[in-house]
């Protein structure tokens, strides 16, 4: 269990984001400039770790591939705020604000794409690291700080308000850690304050998102087609045949009753209820980076050399509830006579053994990056007519 969790990029447990918030910042902690350049991860209009190659290999049903270049668009209309997960491999309970291979393919994996629809915008911030969910899972007292953490975001978020945004549409994105801090912004900073009119819609990933009976977060309803700004898209993936067991801390209905929320971008695209199965347009990468191991094969006698890989038709998803739990199901439309692989990568593994409670977090966000992308230019639009 240390191994992996020393090695894992894109994990927190909700009870480690939940002990770390409960903290209070040390009174001689200094707040970050966020109008120094280098304490953005991304920014626009320089070469950054957003700045990075997007190739992928189109595999068919039929075994044909194709090669899909990137470019990032010119001049967008809007902007993307991002918030990477737990990627710190720094020592201490909280990082530092240097950046480090682990954010730089954080980004490669969560972000770039994006910029192919919106100018993006990445803060570094203190977050709790991977030695503070080690110590946490080890049932520790945990040495992060999370509220030290979310100062950090939200400091972000004002400049960027203040000095960037000149009343431009903006998405919200997160993953795992990342998600949590914006939905503590989204309650403090936006929801009900003059930013809600610039909000065109947030991406809360790889996190509960507890929403009432009439499935809003506070004012903000959950998306239900695609054509809808100011609204909020949500899920945490299992794989259909693997459904969150009962020590899942992801997609449980909380204490209050409140229901986790699930939004399939795949299925608003398709015109179709979330609950509705539908393909989803994956970007899944060829490195290891987003296992807990080599990924597998993507077909009989095929050798990738483009960092991602897209397979048409062979995964889709739907949301559903069942229980006490909420949460995006995850189908491999296998076929024996498809050369491509009946299986997909993503599962936490330590000693063969796959930890189910975590479901397919490691690739919440590539399962459907394809259909969060153009779900974004699709939310735009309706933010620009409304």
């Amino acid at each position: 269990m240390a191994q992996l969790l020393a090695t894992l990029g894109l994990t927190i447990g909700l009870a480690l984001a939940n002990a770390a918030c409960a903290q209070a910042p040390a009174a001689s902690v200094e707040p970050n400039d966020y109008g120094k350049t280098e304490t953005w991860l991304c920014l626009p209009g320089r070469k950054d770790a957003c700045v990075v190659d997007q190739t992928t290999t189109i595999v068919q049903a039929d075994g044909k591939t194709s090669v899909e270049t990137f470019k990032a668009a010119a001049a967008p209309n809007y902007d993307c705020f991002y918030v990477y997960p737990t990627v710190s491999t720094d020592p201490g309970g909280n990082s530092d604000m240097v950046i480090d291979e682990a954010e730089r393919r954080v980004v490669e994996q969560q972000l770039a794409r994006f910029a192919s629809q919106c100018r993006v915008f990445a803060p570094m911030y203190r977050q709790v690291t991977l030695a503070a969910l080690r110590a946490v899972m080890m049932g520790q007292p945990s040495p992060g700080n999370g509220v030290l953490a979310y100062g950090d975001v939200r400091d972000a978020w004002r400049w960027y308000l203040a000095n960037e945004n000149k009343g431009r549409g903006v998405v919200l994105i997160g993953h795992s850690q990342g998600s949590r801090m914006l939905l503590d912004l989204l309650k403090n900073e936006v929801d009900g304050k003059l930013a809600q009119a610039n909000l065109i819609s947030a991406y809360i990933l790889g996190m509960t998102t507890p929403v009432d009976a009439a499935g809003k977060f506070g004012s903000i309803p959950l998306c239900v087609k695609a054509d809808q700004a100011g609204c909020l898209v949500t899920y945490v993936s299992f794989r259909e045949t693997s459904p969150p067991p009962a020590n899942s801390r992801f997609g449980k209905t909380d204490a209050e009753g409140r229901r986790a929320g699930c939004v399939n971008p795949a299925a608003l695209l398709a015109g179709k209820a979330s609950t509705e199965d539908a393909p989803v347009h994956a970007y899944l990468s060829s490195k290891a980076f987003l296992s807990s191991g080599e990924p597998k094969p993507f077909a009989k006698g095929l050798t990738v050399s483009t960092p991602f890989v897209s397979l048409p038709g062979l995964v889709s998803a739907r949301c559903v509830a069942d229980g006490d739990f909420t949460y995006l199901s995850v189908k491999v439309n296998a076929d024996p006579a498809d050369p491509r692989t009946d299986e997909i990568s993503g599962d936490i593994v330590v000693a063969g053994n796959v930890l189910k409670d975590w479901g397919l977090h490691l690739i919440d966000v590539n399962l459907e990056m394809g259909d969060l992308v153009a779900l974004v230019d699709r939310q735009a639009k309706a933010y620009a007519g409304r």
